[in-house]
């Protein structure tokens, strides 16, 4: 019989499912992205700008970057918990990704929509 000690948050299937899910976003979003300059070989700004005009284009790309943070988020978490083993520097560690992530995202949302 083995006695399994549980620790943490109880993430598992959970945040195995975020990932998937994440990746998936990710993959459509590089697809997409891949398809548009296989069409539009040389874009430059008036491309860009033109591409990036349309709201839906806008949101998806959001939903992509938040994917992305949220995937990396995961994955660092994990990193860091394997790794390193002092709860001193975990924290710190934990700390300083997150507030990186969220200025990722706000500055995301000012690109976006230039606000």
């Amino acid at each position: 019989m083995v006695n399994r000690v549980v620790v943490g948050a109880h993430y598992g299937l959970r945040d195995w499912l975020i990932q998937r899910v994440t990746a998936v976003v990710m993959a459509v979003g590089s697809l997409s992205l891949g398809g548009y300059l296989w069409l539009h070989p040389h874009p430059g700004y008036d491309g860009w700008t033109g591409l990036f005009a349309s709201a839906p284009v806008r949101a998806f790309a959001l939903l992509f970057l938040i994917s992305l943070y949220y995937h990396a988020w995961i994955g660092m978490r994990d990193i860091v918990m394997d790794y390193v083993k002092p709860a001193g520097v975990r924290l710190v560690i934990h700390v300083l990704v997150i507030l990186a992530l969220l200025l990722y995202t706000i500055w995301s949302v000012q690109i976006l929509w230039g606000m």
